[in-house]
């Protein structure tokens, strides 16, 4: 049975057979795709293929692609070096119950290249590095409990999702916050043993932490959380955050799945933390599913089975599977000191042309972001955390109109307004993405509730 939907707002654009394959969709998917993460207005867009710095959708239109996949896609669509890479590769095999010299290669390139890691292991999902992460912490540790940062975005893990959706009528006090569920049936215990802890709040950082450090496993923590704001981290919060866990023998998981993108290193070195473990994924895969958990030797020990049971056993049908390994390794290799350094370059110039465009017509908007993300806040100043973050309603309206009016101009802009460049971006897409913002601006009315 196919399904009629009403035509989106962005119309102007031809989407006749995306509604086609949205119906068929919803046939077989029960909300019509499979992945909850999937944009609509109403309906999503289909892609054909992406080259580039560009999306083609089943319509046949072209887009300017800020997404990248969530974030995954640093060199964009098609990287020739990867994709030669895995063509040699496939007709030797795709995945084996054997270890091959693939797994080495990308194990060697990142422990190099990151402070933290002296030891690594290969996993399928971001999810799943945080998952373990949590239980090699558990296991090093003897304790059970997580602390981790209101709104922040850390996969499906229940002991890692609790407390990432709160809204104002569920996140509780700013002195206690809640770990509000992710989902409808969460085991109450779950929110035994998850204790959030507000960005940026060193003082309550530091007294949530001490008030629980008995069974703590581990800390949580995003240096820069997306779904939290990309706001910057305060130096106090994180050196109270690090130097807590530290009085009270609790670890520090960074959650890189996201931020390692931030530098050549990764976002811990490039604000200065030191974690025990290190959740990585998206852009070490070139394109393919991976993740991977990475630390010091002591705490990695856990996973160690050499000499009998492992105090953590971790595998995965697909972990560490050749086609991801060699993939990741390319590219990885092309994102060389200088190509970070380029994407900085260019991260830093669209945030201050936004600033720029949004200081010359006077608007309620403000920039965050670093290196080669960048988000746009519909506020009058910089929020300090989640909950200055969290848009109220005409705000939330407001960002509608943006992404619809960047769709119809040819660049895909995420719900939230929370971009991602690519290496594939020249300096005309960065002139692109800044005019089409400064157009918006100017033709866009004010909504009820926001004066200019």
């Amino acid at each position: 049975m196919l399904h009629e939907f009403p035509a989106p707002p962005s119309a102007s654009l031809p989407y006749a057979q995306s509604a086609q394959l949205f119906a068929r969709g919803c046939g077989v998917f029960p909300d019509g795709t499979t992945r909850a993460t999937v944009e609509r207005d109403p309906i999503p867009r289909y892609i054909l293929k992406g080259e580039g710095a560009y999306l083609i959708d089943v319509d046949g239109q072209r887009f300017l692609d800020l997404n990248n996949n969530f974030t995954t896609l640093i060199h964009g669509h098609g990287f020739s070096p990867a994709l030669d890479a895995v063509a040699r590769l496939l007709r030797d095999g795709t995945c084996f119950s054997n270890p091959t010299v693939h797994e080495i290669d990308l194990a060697e390139l990142l422990v190099d290249r990151i402070p933290a890691v002296e030891q690594i292991r290969f996993v399928n999902t971001g999810t799943e590095a945080v998952m373990f992460a949590i239980k090699a912490a558990r296991a090093f540790t003897g304790r059970p409990g997580v602390a981790r940062v209101e709104g922040a975005y850390h996969g499906s893990y229940d002991w890692a999702e609790a407390g990432q959706g709160g809204t104002p009528s569920t996140w509780g006090s700013p002195d206690a916050p809640v770990a509000v569920p992710a989902y409808a049936g969460t085991p109450a215990s779950v929110a035994d043993d998850v204790v959030i802890l507000r960005f940026n709040d060193a003082e309550g950082a530091r007294r949530r932490i001490a008030a629980a450090a008995d069974r703590l496993a581990c800390i949580l923590l995003d240096p820069m959380p997306s779904r939290g704001g990309l706001i910057p981290p305060d130096p106090d919060f994180i050196a109270a955050v690090v130097e807590t866990a530290r009085n009270y023998g609790i670890l520090v998981v960074c959650d890189e799945v996201l931020n390692l993108r931030q530098s050549y290193r990764g976002a811990s070195a490039r604000y200065g933390i030191e974690p025990d473990l290190i959740a990585a994924g998206k852009i070490i895969g070139g394109g393919f599913p991976i993740g991977a958990i990475g630390g010091s030797r002591r705490v990695m020990s856990v996973f160690d089975g050499s000499a009998g049971r492992a105090k953590l056993a971790q595998g995965g049908t697909f972990s560490a599977n050749p086609v991801s390994m060699v993939a990741g390794r390319v590219s990885m290799e092309a994102l060389t000191e200088l190509a970070f350094d380029r994407l900085e370059e260019l991260g830093d110039r669209l945030r201050a042309a936004l600033t720029a465009a949004i200081d010359r017509h006077r608007t309620h908007h403000v920039i965050s972001g670093a290196a080669s993300l960048f988000r746009i806040h519909p506020k009058r100043t910089l929020p300090h955390d989640y909950r200055e973050v969290y848009p109220l309603p005409h705000e939330t309206a407001s960002m509608k109109e943006m992404t619809r009016f960047f769709r119809n101009e040819g660049v895909i802009l995420p719900d939230g307004a929370a971009g991602c460049l690519s290496t594939a971006m020249s300096d005309a897409d960065i002139d692109k993405i800044t005019d089409v913002f400064e157009r918006f601006l100017v033709t866009t009315p004010v909504s009820a509730g926001e004066a200019r």
